[in-house]
């Protein structure tokens, strides 16, 4: 649990923003080689909520692969890094309603922006020494 300081909305906003631009870089750097073995390659940001401090928001980066002969186009492999989530708790359940003693908690990732870069470029290792 985190305390609500604008000292830690800046601290979520660089990370978003250092990741979002790292999702672009996997994508230039990573894509031929999984296109190259008929594969799709998948790298998202996403943010769900406009309020870091708002039960409901939520940002993550996932890559992933799916097979480009499938045409439902499933998703072989999938590795989602949560790096900001918040929400409404109460004795440890989430909920959406305001519950008299229910708290707003926010949940930020350990990790530090270069191991999650080298956390997702050793998942792209590995979704490329499988056999498909």
């Amino acid at each position: 649990m985190k305390d609500f300081t604008q000292e830690l909305k800046t601290k979520i906003q660089e990370m978003e923003s250092a990741l979002r631009i790292q999702r672009e870089n996997l994508v230039r750097e990573d894509t031929s080689i999984f296109e190259s073995r008929n594969l799709e390659f998948y790298a998202e940001f996403d943010i769900d909520g406009s309020n870091h401090f708002q039960p409901g928001y939520c940002s993550t980066i996932c890559i992933g692969i799916a097979d480009k002969i499938d045409p439902d186009g499933e998703r072989i492999n999938l590795h989602v890094i949560t790096i900001w989530n918040c929400a409404r708790i109460i004795f440890g359940l989430s909920v959406s309603k305001n519950i008299p003693g229910s708290k707003i908690i926010g949940d930020l990732v350990d990790e530090s922006l270069k191991e999650i870069k080298k956390e997702l470029k050793e998942t792209i290792e590995e979704f490329l020494s499988e056999e498909y």
